[in-house]
């Protein structure tokens, strides 16, 4: 693995749903469908798809905040999926999560000091309430925040200055690596570049890992060093964050990018219109699970069941339709 920190293996989550009398489990949703992934060390894996397609479970399945079905987790080669315990909350100084909503991953009771000051309080880092207060104000200017903030509460604070004090609340423990999910989806398009390039400075000066959740393909694309596609459950296709905007190989990567709106009056692209909806995660379509909507789908994509291949050096693709690399 050399310098992989996370490395994900065969990762699944199911959730099950329960219908009768006795509300017994009738099926299960696959949230996470065999997903196997790396990431390495000072990196930004960008992972993108639609809504429910399951990428903030993969999230919280890494750091543990959800329990993964089957599968394995490793951090620095050492598995962690059925840690508990003192030993599990010693990983949470590692591993930490920026939530998507400012508005609501803070409690409105508490004021800024007492929030980011709460990690510091329950991994016991610092001797004293004074020593804790001044880490807090340390973060609180290193997140762009003035040390006067300490004694406010969130409701003093716009959008973009809540997701830093959730930024600052993060960086308590001083993790290696943070899952940042959607963090700038609930923002304005003004504010939503100072927090990504707070996030990149942010990495550079302390030797951060990112997993960068996100809708916005173009922000994935200034952050990200890798890009991971994710369609119901399972990833589609894996490169490096250049090779995968200019050479999409797999059909739902290159619907995606074709979506991106072009900033230049009077320019037009090819888009890629996508037919029906998204099937359900209860009853995942035979064979390729894109095939009811992909466009260039044949008779063997509806039972054949592909896997992800490599393709080139550094990039794979989850379709039958796709030469995979001769090795």
């Amino acid at each position: 693995m050399g310098d992989t920190l996370v490395e994900v293996k065969n990762l699944k989550k199911e959730f099950p749903v329960k219908g009768g009398i006795f509300s017994r489990q009738i099926a299960s949703v696959k949230a996470v469908n065999d997903v196997t992934l790396k990431i390495k060390k000072g990196d930004t894996l960008g992972l993108v798809g639609e809504s429910g397609c399951g990428k903030s479970t993969l999230g919280r399945c890494i750091i543990r905040l959800l329990e993964p079905t089957s599968g394995s987790i490793h951090f620095e080669e050492k598995d962690i999926t059925s840690l508990k315990g003192g030993a599990l909350r010693n990983l949470r100084r590692r591993m930490q999560i920026i939530f998507q909503d400012p508005y609501s991953s803070l409690n409105p009771r508490m004021n800024v000091g007492s929030i980011i000051g709460e990690p510091l309080h329950i991994h016991k880092i610092g001797t004293n309430k004074k020593e804790r207060a001044d880490r807090v104000k340390e973060l609180l200017e290193l997140v762009g925040l003035r040390a006067e903030a300490f004694d406010k509460y969130p409701h003093e604070f716009s959008g973009g200055q809540r997701q830093r004090i959730g930024i600052a609340r993060a960086l308590a423990v001083n993790p290696d690596f943070l899952v940042c999910d959607e963090p700038v989806s609930a923002l304005d398009v003004s504010i939503q570049a100072q927090v990504i390039n707070l996030l990149m400075d942010l990495q550079q000066k302390l030797g951060l890992t990112y997993l960068f959740i996100a809708h916005d393909l173009k922000v994935v694309e200034h952050i990200s060093t890798r890009v991971a596609v994710m369609y119901l459950g399972r990833i589609v296709e894996t490169s490096s964050s250049e090779d995968i905007y200019k050479n999409p190989q797999h059909p739902y990567t290159q619907a995606l990018l074709s979506a991106i709106p072009i900033p230049k009056i009077g320019a037009r692209k090819n888009r890629i219109i996508l037919q029906g909806d998204v099937p359900s995660p209860v009853h995942p379509p035979t064979g390729c699970h894109f095939n009811p909507r992909c466009p260039i789908a044949e008779e063997k994509c509806k039972k054949q069941d592909p896997s992800l291949k490599s393709t080139t050096n550094d990039h794979c693709t989850r379709c039958l339709k796709v030469a995979p690399l001769d090795i």
